[in-house]
């Protein structure tokens, strides 16, 4: 997190005082847990499965609740109310809340270090089958896709993990077979690059029906990890390594919804 001014460390130390937190010379003692004060200048604050954006959303705190954080972990950088900070408190299981907007009266750690294991797995709190229509052959989802197919999965995600409101007509456009989602997503108005990051919807462009999956993690060589149905096995989820390109077993574009 960034560094305070003088001023501001003097504000925040007060409120730590009155919050009860203990605190040192130099910011606020790592006891067994920690207490702090949400504040995003309004807006609720946005609580995730994991220390990370890209985990699903649980829930959200309303600015000026109290928090008891369990322990601290390190995610995804944030920009806040606080400065920049990849810090994210624990206030409950599998439940995770970015320390850029919780005051603590310190720009550090106030908590134990989360345990391994203490946070999910999966860096997006997915990489299992929880798909909602698993099982299914025929039918239409209720977001007015093929049950069971890519397309039907990738919504889901989309839904589920990225908190996005997606269906086959989202924001006006009939998003259709998988070969046309990137387009879609340009007419839409939502960004598609061809590089991927976590929770990006893959698309490749290939193929009579093309394909979507969604981007569960990114590896350091390139190649990323891809959550799936309909592709290894029919009507099936599948977990799997993909790289980059226009193969059968590629993806050429990714499409990353606002979040």
């Amino acid at each position: 997190m960034a560094a305070l001014t003088s001023t501001n460390r003097t504000v925040r130390f007060g409120l730590a005082a009155a919050l009860g937190l203990g605190v040192v010379a130099g910011g606020a003692a790592i006891a067994d847990a920690a207490t702090g004060r949400v504040r995003t200048g309004g807006d609720h604050l946005v609580v995730r499965s994991g220390p990370g954006t890209s985990y699903a959303k649980v829930g959200r705190v309303s600015s000026g609740a109290r928090l008891d954080i369990i322990c601290q972990a390190r995610g995804t950088t944030v920009k806040g109310r606080y400065g920049t900070s990849n810090l994210w408190d624990k206030i409950g299981p599998n439940r995770y809340v970015s320390d850029a907007f919780v005051y603590t009266g310190s720009d550090g750690r106030v908590a134990p270090v989360c345990k391994s294991g203490s946070t999910n797995p999966a860096p997006t709190g997915a990489i299992k089958d929880d798909y909602p229509y698993r099982g299914a052959t025929s039918g239409v989802d209720r977001w007015n896709f093929y049950k069971g197919q890519c397309t039907s999965f990738a919504a889901w995600r989309a839904n589920h993990n990225l908190g996005v409101p997606f269906h086959n007509y989202y924001k006006g456009v009939h998003w259709g077979n998988a070969t046309n989602w990137d387009n879609a997503a340009r007419a839409a108005g939502i960004p598609v690059y061809s590089t991927p990051r976590v929770g990006d919807i893959a698309v490749r462009d290939s193929g009579t029906w093309g394909h979507v999956a969604y981007v569960a993690k990114v590896n350091a060589d390139g190649s990323f990890m891809v959550e799936e149905y309909n592709h290894v096995r029919p009507d099936t989820y599948s977990y799997r390594k993909a790289t980059r390109g226009e193969g059968s077993h590629q993806f050429s574009e990714f499409i990353r919804f606002p979040r």
